[in-house]
């Protein structure tokens, strides 16, 4: 009997460390322009910051020697999240592009073995979040299969899958920057949204 093959979750886990961080930067990447929205439309955020932080995880993936406070970049980012009391979807997806930015620093700063399977779920759960916001189904049942069968679902599942068979083989720089190209999405967010959407 031919051996079941892993699933996704463990693909992700058994990436080396580079190719874990290039997997969370690209998802961070698609994330971004949620975060640009939020900024542009309540006047709160640091857009630059958050992009700067992110240019710099990629120089690292790029070039390994290269020297990078993560310590003060954890930092800046922290200054970046909207506040505390803005209870608001934007607010949250906002957050949610800062913390996988986060999560992407803690690998340099420690240990972190979750982090990308962190990321992962994370960038999952602001699709399900936007989904059962704009359907305005009540039925859980109904709901569940709307996310189930939605097609910013089976857009986030392919985009994953498609990273991490992009991260899989060995990193180069040309391929580092396919992820990245890959991850800006032609600067449409996982949410299906971008800056000209308006």
């Amino acid at each position: 009997m031919a051996s079941k093959k892993p699933g996704f979750y463990q693909r992700l886990q058994q990436l080396g460390r580079p190719a874990q961080q290039a997997f969370m930067a690209a998802l961070a990447e698609r994330q971004l322009p949620n975060y640009a929205l939020y900024a542009q439309t309540t006047g709160h955020g640091d857009t630059h910051t958050l992009r700067t932080v992110l240019d710099l995880v990629w120089e690292k993936l790029a070039v390994h020697s290269a020297s990078i406070d993560f310590e003060r970049q954890a930092e800046k980012l922290a200054e970046c999240e909207p506040p505390v009391e803005d209870d608001s979807f934007g607010a949250r997806r906002a957050l949610d592009a800062v913390v996988s930015v986060a999560a992407l620093l803690d690998t340099w700063r420690g240990e972190a073995p979750e982090a990308v399977l962190d990321v992962s779920r994370t960038s999952r759960a602001g699709v399900r979040a936007f989904i059962e916001l704009t359907e305005g189904e009540d039925d859980a049942d109904k709901l569940a299969l709307l996310v189930r069968d939605h097609p910013l679902t089976d857009d986030e599942n392919d985009f994953q899958d498609a990273v991490l068979e992009a991260v899989s083989p060995p990193l180069s720089r040309d391929r580092l920057k396919e992820v990245r190209r890959l991850g800006k999405n032609e600067g449409v967010s996982n949410l299906g949204l971008s800056l000209d959407s308006e």
